[in-house]
């Protein structure tokens, strides 16, 4: 089920700037977009809303004010260019509140937010309508990467390594959540710290195995594992 995002701002460039950033997001939709704070009470009062972004200053009613007059308000993620209501945000329960111009990285810590709010992990949310596709954050960006072109995992310490066909991604994750994911998806964990596809393993051996043009190292406590995984397929 998709969540419903209601974007209540006067600003255009700004709405544009929102549905810009929510259309990146799978599951993520824009049900509605409003003007100002009274058509946006008339949508909350018809339609189920998930995740509201409301501006602060606007003609007739302030956000802060909607927020006030709703009953059962949706989780709600302020947005203004005036620090000064910070306060006032939070004193309602806000998600997040958002400087604008909103940058994708800063809202996406928001949404992130909000997902851990509703106790959402993220990661099942961003992959689950495109099951051959997972997300990676490295540095600044989520990047979507195809799983039929990761040919390797590496753990380092609290990163891992992704080496694909095109690209190493590094992502500050545990191989170990990494492979709860791939479960299932064709991969292999052949060593504490090596997770394979098995699309590119092309020889192996008692103690190695071959992706690519790369050997890896078969651990000890992996060995029956693995001998029975690729005899098998």
């Amino acid at each position: 089920m998709n969540i419903r995002c209601l974007l209540v701002d006067d600003e255009p460039l700004a709405v544009q700037l929102l549905q810009k950033h929510i259309a990146q997001l799978p599951f993520f939709e824009v049900a509605g977009v409003c003007s100002n704070a009274v058509q946006a009470l008339e949508v909350l009062n018809h339609q189920t809303i998930d995740l509201l972004f409301l501006d602060i200053r606007m003609p007739q009613l302030s956000g802060l004010e909607l927020l006030k007059n709703l009953h059962r308000p949706p989780r709600t993620i302020l947005t203004t260019a005036y620090r000064e209501y910070a306060l006032d945000g939070f004193d309602l329960d806000v998600v997040d509140y958002l400087l604008k111009p909103v940058t994708f990285d800063r809202f996406f810590k928001s949404v992130e937010r909000y997902l851990r709010m509703n106790n959402q992990p993220l990661t099942s949310v961003l992959s689950s309508s495109e099951p051959q596709f997972i997300y990676l954050k490295s540095g600044y960006k989520y990047f979507k990467v195809d799983l039929r072109h990761i040919v390797y995992v590496e753990s380092r310490k609290d990163y891992i390594r992704v080496v694909t066909k095109e690209k190493v991604i590094v992502s500050k994750y545990r191989l170990s959540d990494l492979e709860k994911e791939l479960e299932g998806k064709g991969f292999l964990r052949i060593h504490r710290s090596h997770v394979v596809n098995l699309l590119h393993v092309s020889a192996f051996s008692a103690s190695e195995l071959e992706v690519g043009e790369t050997m890896l190292p078969i651990g000890e406590s992996y060995k029956v594992m693995v001998e029975k995984a690729l005899r098998h397929k």
